[in-house]
């Protein structure tokens, strides 16, 4: 069970089996949203690095808050932060996604990842060690060498070549356990990183378990540090037909009440009750299957939203960046200003830090500063108690000029190269008739609705795929290569018939891709020639 991404080229031609055919009627406008894209992104870089890094860099906003954004972590495709206890079913749920396994992954009920996984799109299976990322210039992690070797040998890329890859990074983070020992044996700020990638990411997935809802310290300090990134937080109850619709009812209540004690927010979080497996168990209960898929199919669509809002994203995380720079600027020259030039350094200097919630409301009645633009007073003063305030830079208006600038003209101009329609009904309007040219003109004895998925013998396919023994939910070619050959089939049609069902490319095959494909054969049985590539009424809707 998945769901797939297909990216267009710059021809609008769609993929086929990982290669691109050809030209469509939505052209000129897929065109246009590329190039709309790259603009975006070339400004952003631009702007960011004239008018906004010139201040972090002065007034040392490294040290208080985040490093410098590279051209990598602004060119970086969206990315998608998992966040969760052990055997909450993060793992399994990127291999949903993907419809496939990738590089290092390792699926099971005790705690098995220890590491944070950053999975990528790549032109063929491979781990990156976390060092080596951290210095590659055309990954945007180089901000991670801040954590040391101790987090570093705790991190790697996994790259493998996946159609939702080409629109997305997701990030897997270690299963989160209870007490003490494991946040003191991390040997690195696991609270630290997780706020890292918060501020970079552009969705933030809790997922928790129906079976699991307690919340340990250490998970409570992860949700903690996603604080200023609310609207990036999506929450899912994961195996939510583990439980039947009673009790689903109840275990619904008690995560939004163990939530409404971590979150301060007003605002509701928005709940998926979603069963991401990659092969279902027999014990599921089946009395909420229909709201389970609804909810499930909201989730994919936010995922495969990601992408067309990436830009508008960047661009606020830009503009929350510079307000946040902005006023760390004013905080670091208004502590400059009251230090004596003389004597009284000292004491002066413990008087500030004890009283530093005092100093930023002078600081905002001053400047007319929202109070929700300061940072929190007790984090800002561990940071400062590392730093000689008397050595802090002065107050440079020609540098908060050009904040200013950048987010008064600069940042709304590139808002305002964004279409003002409906996303969702352009969408909708490219081409109503795509799937309809892909359909062969010709049906032989067979009805026109057999080329609907609903058609497609599913459970007499079963035992066959079964007997093949599936690992993980799917078949290698090797073992499906002798089913086929009984057809008596020739080689060419056979592997155009393997061409159509194996989707992804993978060189796998799950029961929907082993099913279409005794589907097709049905088909080539009945005379009807095939199409060159697979209607997309032929798929399930899960993996479009």
């Amino acid at each position: 069970m998945s769901f797939k991404l297909h990216k267009k080229d710059k021809n609008g031609g769609s993929p086929v089996n990982g290669t691109y055919k050809g030209p469509s009627a939505n052209n000129s406008v897929q065109n246009w949203a590329e190039d709309e894209y790259e603009q975006v992104i070339e400004g952003v870089k631009k702007i960011y690095k004239s008018k906004i890094r010139p201040l972090e860099v002065t007034y040392n906003f490294e040290g208080f808050h985040s490093a410098p954004l590279t051209d990598s972590d602004i060119e970086a495709k969206p990315i998608v932060l998992l966040i969760g206890q052990y055997s909450t079913g993060k793992t399994t749920f990127i291999r949903y996604l993907l419809d496939k396994r990738y590089p290092g992954e390792h699926i099971g009920v005790e705690p098995t990842t220890d590491k944070f996984v950053a999975v990528m799109h790549g032109g063929e299976d491979r781990v990156i060690p976390g060092n080596a990322a951290a210095v590659n210039q055309d990954l945007p992690f180089r901000g991670l060498n801040r954590f040391g070797q101790a987090f570093l040998s705790r991190f790697q890329v996994s790259q493998t070549p996946s159609p939702v890859l080409e629109n997305m990074t997701i990030i897997d983070t270690p299963g989160i356990l209870a007490g003490d020992k494991q946040r003191i044996e991390r040997g690195y700020d696991f609270t630290q990183v997780m706020e890292w990638y918060a501020q970079r990411s552009d969705l933030i997935l809790l997922l928790f378990d129906s079976h699991k809802l307690d919340i340990s310290n250490e998970f409570k300090m992860a949700i903690h540090s996603l604080r200023g990134q609310e609207e990036k937080v999506r929450v899912i109850l994961n195996k939510s037909d583990m439980v039947s619709q009673q009790q689903l009812m109840r275990v619904y209540g008690a995560m939004m009440w163990s939530l409404g004690k971590v979150v301060q927010t007003p605002e509701v979080m928005r709940v998926y009750l979603s069963s991401f497996w990659t092969e279902k168990p027999p014990n599921c209960f089946e009395d909420c299957r229909e709201l389970i898929e609804a909810e499930s199919k909201d989730l994919l669509r936010d995922l495969k939203e990601l992408r067309r809002n990436a830009a508008i994203r960047k661009i606020n995380e830009i503009v929350k960046r510079a307000r946040l720079a902005r006023v760390h600027a004013l905080i670091i020259g208004h502590l400059k200003k009251e230090m004596p030039s003389m004597f009284g350094k000292k004491k002066k200097r413990v008087a500030l830090l004890n009283n530093l919630d005092q100093e930023f409301l002078k600081i905002q009645q001053r400047y007319h500063l929202p109070a929700g633009d300061f940072p929190n007073p007790e984090k800002f003063k561990k940071a400062l108690e590392l730093y000689d305030i008397d050595k802090f830079k002065t107050i440079q208006e020609s540098l908060l000029h050009k904040v200013d600038d950048a987010l008064a003209v600069d940042l709304p101009k590139l808002m305002s190269m964004f279409p003002m329609g409906n996303p969702e009904l352009a969408e909708t309007e490219r081409n109503p008739f795509e799937d309809l040219d892909s359909q062969p003109t010709e049906y032989g004895k067979l009805p026109p609705n057999f080329w609907n998925f609903s058609s497609v013998d599913k459970s007499s396919y079963t035992p066959i795929f079964q007997g093949l023994h599936p690992r993980d939910g799917v078949v290698p070619g090797s073992s499906v290569k002798p089913i086929l050959l009984e057809t008596e089939l020739d080689n060419e049609m056979l592997a155009r018939i393997w061409r159509l069902s194996d989707w992804d490319g993978d060189g796998y095959m799950d029961i929907d891709e082993f099913s279409v494909a005794m589907h097709l054969i049905k088909a080539v049985e009945n005379g009807v020639d095939l199409p060159e590539k697979l209607p997309s009424s032929l798929m399930p809707s899960r993996k479009i």
